[in-house]
């Protein structure tokens, strides 16, 4: 399910599995192909939606039913990225050993996100995490 929420808003639903990482990534690059500075955003929003993508297909315990939740927003030339899915577990930052194969995903969000945060969805099933990304300066 694809909807707009006001002039600048994005949703869709998607499966909870990782093949569906790809196309959270293609309508990214859809939305942000329609902003007029959206190109300032692409790498760095990419990057990230992949890793918060990952994050809730990989720590979500939820049935094949379920769908990951992405929104897209840009509002006072930030963009506002959100992977909201049913899990009640807040993600955490770790510091991972050189041999750990996990644990990477938020220390990249951490650098690369103006700021970053989660939180409970107010529907009462599950959180959301989001990070707002800044224009690359050339």
């Amino acid at each position: 399910m694809l909807t707009f929420r006001g002039p600048r808003m994005f949703v869709a639903r998607l499966d909870s599995r990782a093949e569906s990482a790809p196309l959270a990534r293609y309508l990214l690059r859809a939305y942000l192909s329609g902003l007029p500075s959206g190109e300032d955003y692409r790498d760095t929003a990419e990057l990230l939606l992949s890793e918060l993508f990952a994050n809730a297909v990989q720590h979500s315990d939820t049935p094949d039913d379920r769908r990951i939740e992405i929104r897209f927003d840009l509002a006072d030339s930030l963009l506002r990225l959100e992977v909201h899915d049913a899990d009640t577990a807040l993600p955490a930052l770790r510091t991972p050993t050189p041999d750990d194969e996990h644990g990477r995903g938020l220390r990249l969000v951490d650098e690369l996100a103006e700021r970053w945060g989660c939180a409970y969805r107010p529907c009462g099933i599950g959180k959301f995490v989001w990070a707002l990304i800044a224009p690359a300066t050339t």
